[in-house]
């Protein structure tokens, strides 16, 4: 090796290393990236508005002047900033929820989806936009529109309690018998899902597709007052769950040695992924590969301490799903695309790259 290349190497490895040391450059630089992204976010779409025009509203709106301002201030505090904000929330939630998974499973690929939530949220939405208006409706009137997020809530919750109880025997939880019984659970759903498209009509079809592929396009401040309360207390519980799970990375038997209550993590993580994964899929629909892209990019950069992993994750989680939805609905406006093809665009090579970096390239 020559000296400018082992030079190169020592002052890649030295970069890491200083960052490593200091989590509050990470967390400023991710900061700082998200209030530009946010800033972008309310100033493109298919009406532009300066940015120092989204300064102004937003100043007025924080001392209670938003009476005035016309077009431009509704579509700001109306439409803009309310999807702002629930990207802000799901990305977040998302991104420290594949975290956290990927420290209890010990394993870098693993994914937020692998305790049934997405799953089970997917199963229950179906059966709400199929069914709903053939079996409820006339017995109760049209749907209401909660009837969707509620349902799919609901159902990732109860998917995971099933799943959890069947991985669990004599107090103690087997997170490979869960990892199978999920995988299990998500080929029944898909079965079940493909099901439900055959006997849905034309607009029961269109709505169960695009809530599929996940899309912030129904954003409103009600949406966002009803999963706050759900994804923001997850997210700063999780943590206090980093200790032990840098103790898991050891393995249970020295977790437990070292004084982890290893079992209650368990729970708690599992527990804690089901209400932000759940709440953020009946929020904004199916958004995949986020829970995993983000955490390997922020362990590749920053280490593997979850102490400051999950908060970073949730920074750069943020980011992330603003971003993309900012190109979603402009990248082809006045339509808008679904925000899960851009998240499947970017993770599934990100996905393939891990695959090959674990094995060491590709044997022809």
């Amino acid at each position: 090796m020559t000296a400018g290349a082992m030079r190169t190497g020592t002052d890649g490895a030295g970069e890491r290393r200083s960052l490593r040391e200091r989590p509050g450059l990470v967390f400023a630089c991710l900061a700082i990236l998200l209030l530009l992204v946010g800033l972008v976010a309310l100033s493109l779409g298919a009406t532009g508005v300066p940015a120092s025009r989204v300064f102004s509203i937003l100043a007025d709106m924080f001392v209670g002047q938003t009476g005035t301002g016309g077009g431009e201030t509704l579509i700001v505090l109306q439409v803009r900033l309310p999807r702002l904000l629930l990207g802000m929330l799901v990305g977040a939630g998302l991104a420290s929820s594949g975290a956290l998974m990927q420290g209890l499973f010990r394993n870098p690929l693993a994914d937020p989806g692998l305790v049934g939530v997405s799953a089970g949220a997917a199963v229950a939405a179906a059966a709400t936009i199929t069914l709903g208006d053939a079996l409820l409706a006339p017995l109760m009137g049209p749907l209401p529109f909660g009837a969707l997020p509620i349902g799919a809530f609901a159902g990732g919750l109860l998917t995971t309690l099933g799943l959890y109880l069947v991985a669990t025997r004599g107090g103690r939880t087997s997170i490979a018998t869960m990892l199978l019984a999920g995988v299990a659970f998500g080929a029944l759903s898909g079965a079940v899902m493909g099901l439900f498209s055959y006997l849905s009509d034309d607009r029961q079809l269109r709505d169960l597709s695009f809530w599929s592929l996940g899309s912030l396009s129904g954003a409103t401040w009600t949406k966002i007052i009803a999963i706050l309360p759900l994804i923001l207390p997850s997210i700063v519980a999780m943590p206090f769950l980093a200790r032990g799970l840098n103790a898991l990375a050891l393995g249970e038997a020295e977790a437990f040695h070292l004084g982890v209550p290893v079992q209650r993590v368990k729970a708690l993580a599992i527990l804690i992924v089901a209400i932000t994964v759940g709440a953020s899929v009946a929020a904004a629909g199916m958004i995949g590969f986020v829970g995993i892209v983000v955490p390997h990019m922020l362990r590749l950069i920053a280490g593997p301490d979850h102490r400051m992993l999950l908060p970073a994750s949730a920074l750069l989680g943020a980011v992330l799903l603003v971003a993309a939805d900012t190109v979603a609905r402009t990248i082809a406006a006045p339509a808008e695309l679904p925000i899960g093809i851009l998240t499947a665009t970017l993770g599934a090579p990100f996905f393939l790259w891990l695959l090959l970096r674990r094995q060491g390239g590709i044997a022809l």
